[in-house]
């Protein structure tokens, strides 16, 4: 079992680790199956999910809602996080000429109203704004966001690859503070331990989502340089903490950073689900840690 942690001051109670369902419609699962694994997580301690009304072309906040309309109980067990403002070109949409980013009024409102529908619930927990708009308007989005808070159809905002200036732009604009920005986190790709992203969480004591944890498959078949080196100094740091596999040390090397990040868990399989939890029992020293550093960038700290 995980422990519940606050994300942010006057924010929810998310798990340590979040399971997310942007690769749902891959699984090959019944809705019975769906509910089934959902579940199983909770039972684990993970009672956070992550969704984009995107994900799957559209399809995987529905998929996600059909289990859980067979036993909507669950729904008081969990936390909902789901994300809008990019907008695709698929046959729902055949009048797109190209994939854009669309942080209107109109637009957020009417993505929170069909991931309710989709998802067969009342409320969202947490909405994020999924991608940096350059068509941003600060003070129409703070507006929506209020007016979707008191419709009682989104409790908490956040937002999701934001940089540091877009995040105090928008904070700016609220009366209430965004409770995470979810970003990239893995050995391979971290820059946002050093572009001020992580040291602007930890001053604010929020606490950011880490999506791609293990790099897209990357870090276990990847075979460009940096891929490699780095996959030899997690299979090296496995022998030394006793670890069932190199997912395992990246979890820990990822919770390590002292914004407290919650590693997001992409697996359909419950069992990597299990070894995501047993490995928050893994504590990296910081000298195993800068090694996964070292490789990753290729040479030695300055």
């Amino acid at each position: 079992m995980i422990n519940k942690t606050t994300i942010a001051p006057q924010g929810p109670e998310f798990s340590e680790l979040v399971q997310g369902y942007w690769r749902l419609g891959d699984w090959g699962m019944t809705p019975q199956q769906r509910l089934t694994f959902l579940k199983q997580h909770i039972d684990l301690g993970i009672t956070t999910v992550d969704h984009a009304d995107i994900y799957g072309g559209y399809q995987c906040e529905h998929l996600f809602g059909e289990a859980l309309s067979l036993e909507p109980s669950v729904r008081d067990q969990i936390e909902i996080i789901t994300k809008c403002d990019i907008n695709l070109c698929t046959s729902d949409f055949p009048n797109r000429k190209i994939n854009h980013y669309d942080t209107s009024k109109e637009h957020i409102v009417n993505s929170v109203n069909n991931s309710l529908s989709r998802l067969n619930i009342s409320e969202i927990d947490v909405l994020l704004i999924h991608r940096l708009d350059a068509l941003m308007d600060a003070d129409e989005v703070a507006d929506t966001f209020n007016q979707l808070q008191k419709e009682g159809k989104v409790k908490h905002f956040g937002v999701s690859n934001f940089t540091p200036s877009h995040f105090d732009l928008l904070q700016s604009r609220l009366d209430k503070p965004l409770v995470t920005n979810q970003v990239e986190i893995n050995p391979l790709n971290f820059e946002v331990a050093h572009d001020g992203t992580l040291d602007q969480l930890q001053m604010n004591r929020i606490k950011p989502m880490a999506w791609s944890c293990l790099a897209g498959g990357e870090l276990f078949s990847g075979q460009s340089e940096q891929a490699i080196r780095v996959r030899n100094v997690l299979e090296e740091l496995k022998e030394e903490v006793g670890a069932k596999s190199i997912d395992q040390v990246i979890y820990a090397w990822v919770r390590k950073l002292p914004s407290k990040p919650l590693p997001i868990i992409g697996s359909g399989k419950i069992e990597r689900v299990r070894a995501a939890v047993d490995a928050m029992g893994i504590n990296l020293t910081r000298e195993q840690w800068y090694r996964v550093w070292v490789e990753s960038k290729g040479h030695g700290v300055p």
